[in-house]
């Protein structure tokens, strides 16, 4: 006997799909198997690791906690949505680069959508609040001290960018 499909319209990064899924399915296994994005990933399946966070309506969830059927009518943010609209890495994403938050990168998508709702919240979070930021998201190569220099690397770019490009005084003496 087969298993009944449902017909699921997701708005995910912006764009609509429709996908035909069984009830149970899991919007980690729908985000990966159905629509191709591989890049959240699937580690313990029972919500503890953090890797398969996505974000739903801007707030980080678990996607492996998640049937697909449920996620209509809401927005989804996966890591492949972070980038700026130009495809250039978002604040998070390059914060992460300069400052070697990822070493075999299982862990960093959950990361990256998790620190990018908690800057939203708190933009410009203290040490402290950087590591509770990423308390719930387990990573087994870093130590995290590197993941929290990301979040405040990721905090000071998110504020020049609400700036506007920020100017170096000294490249403009050089140029005259």
């Amino acid at each position: 006997m087969t298993e009944e499909l449902h017909e699921v319209r997701l708005s995910v990064n912006g764009a609509v799909h429709v996908v035909r899924v069984p009830a149970r399915r899991l919007l980690s296994d729908a985000l990966r198997h159905d629509l191709g994005l591989t890049g959240t990933h699937v580690g313990c399946e029972h919500g503890v690791c953090g890797a398969c966070t996505v974000l739903i309506d801007g707030r980080p969830v678990r996607s492996c906690l998640v049937f697909t059927v449920s996620a209509v009518d809401t927005e989804i943010t996966t890591v492949e949505g972070l980038t700026e609209p130009d495809g250039s890495l978002g604040p998070v994403q390059q914060a992460f680069k300069e400052c070697h938050g990822l070493q075999c990168g299982f862990c960093t998508p959950g990361f990256l959508t998790t620190i990018t709702a908690g800057l939203r919240d708190n933009p410009t979070p203290t040490r402290d609040e950087a590591r509770e930021m990423v308390a719930g998201n387990l990573c087994r190569c870093t130590g995290y001290q590197n993941i929290v220099k990301s979040v405040e690397r990721a905090a000071a770019l998110v504020e020049e960018g609400r700036q506007g490009p920020s100017r170096n005084p000294a490249r403009e003496a050089g140029s005259r």
